[in-house]
């Protein structure tokens, strides 16, 4: 597809086809369905691990774990930026302007640990 809407009229065919994609799962969803899914009793009950619940379904979950979950994804993302540039760090054409770049990414990375680690936000209570 040439021309100056050429590029627009591939990205129109490529959201058609997600949609026909979507609308298709969907209609196949609704045809292949059992037409009277089975109801036992206690279908709707939670089951965790064999045992059958006992007491209330609400429980408090502190936010020290929603934290080292977190520091845990943002550093493993960002850890995952340094391995291209090490695998293309000895080819040619890879100078001081890259090590400099990478030391204010790794300098990033360090003020976020020790932000973390000066809030005490990494000891375990």
């Amino acid at each position: 597809m040439d021309g100056y809407l050429g590029s627009y009229a591939t990205l129109g065919l490529v959201i058609g086809a997600g949609v026909i994609v979507f609308v298709g799962a969907f209609a196949a969803n609704r045809l292949l369905r059992p037409a009277n899914p089975a109801e036992p009793p206690g279908k709707y009950i939670a089951y965790e691990s064999g045992i059958d619940p006992v007491g209330g379904d609400w429980a408090q979950a502190q936010i020290r774990y929603y934290v080292y979950a977190y520091l845990y994804v943002l550093f493993a993302v960002e850890a995952v930026f340094l391995f291209p540039w090490a695998v293309v760090f000895d080819r040619p054409g890879f100078g001081a302007a890259t090590v400099t770049e990478m030391a204010i990414f790794v300098a990033v990375l360090a003020l976020g640990i020790l932000y973390a680690w000066r809030k005490k936000i990494l000891t375990w209570t």
